[in-house]
């Protein structure tokens, strides 16, 4: 008589993947152990950097990730925009010390499901992470009442609507005068890149060179004119 197939256990979907992202030892650690001592949430890797984020976050396949936004190489932005473009199934939650308006709307358009400050409460977090990981989005009380005043106070229309973000980004740096490898510093991107976003600046703006893009965009308000 043939021995019965072995199967394997099924996965229990109900427990949380999640990855850490923060260049911090001390406050991943003091994070994976809050997330440790609930029953349905798995820390299943830890990054200190950017790059290190989006490689783990196509090798491990987490369900959520916990993104600080002050990360080396790659900033917390650019890896959410990379690891949203790359696995759109995957949420990412911001835990992060930065309240600006730049940074919570750069982080939303990128793709963030939810946005908290350090110092929310460990309950909140861990409520966050189950709520983004079911598809809802959350926001801490500072961050709500921003995006609040966002949108009940009249905004000015961007200058330029034919670019996208991260070309009226690259402009208002030209506009400051900032050269092509400041300006990859400043965004963590290539030379390369910004050099194909500056070629892209000159079509769109129908400039002829550098001079006259800065005079088009410190017209319209940019460059800090």
């Amino acid at each position: 008589m043939s021995p019965e197939p072995v199967t394997a256990e099924p996965l229990d979907r109900d427990v949380i993947r999640v990855l850490i992202a923060d260049d911090h030892p001390m406050f991943r650690d003091g994070l994976r152990v809050v997330l440790s001592t609930e029953p349905t949430l798995e820390v299943v890797g830890e990054a200190a950097d950017g790059p290190e984020v989006v490689e783990l976050a196509e090798k491990l396949q987490p369900d959520v990730i916990v993104m600080d936004l002050n990360l080396p190489s790659l900033n917390g932005i650019e890896a959410t925009r990379q690891v949203v473009a790359a696995n759109p199934h995957i949420a990412v939650l911001v835990l992060t010390m930065f309240d600006d308006d730049d940074s919570v709307f750069s982080a939303l358009r990128a793709g963030a499901r939810g946005y908290l400050l350090k110092g929310a409460g460990h309950e909140d977090v861990v409520a966050a992470i189950r709520a983004v990981v079911a598809g809802a989005a959350i926001f801490g009380p500072a961050i709500a009442r921003r995006i609040q005043r966002y949108f009940t106070v009249p905004q000015r229309v961007a200058p330029f609507p034919q670019l996208t973000d991260r070309e009226r980004e690259v402009l208002e740096l030209v506009a400051r005068g900032q050269s092509n490898p400041d300006i990859a510093q400043t965004l963590y991107i290539s030379e390369k890149t910004v050099r194909n976003h500056v070629s892209n600046l000159f079509t769109k703006l129908q400039v002829a060179d550098r001079a006259h893009a800065i005079v088009r965009a410190r017209s319209a308000g940019l460059g800090g004119a």
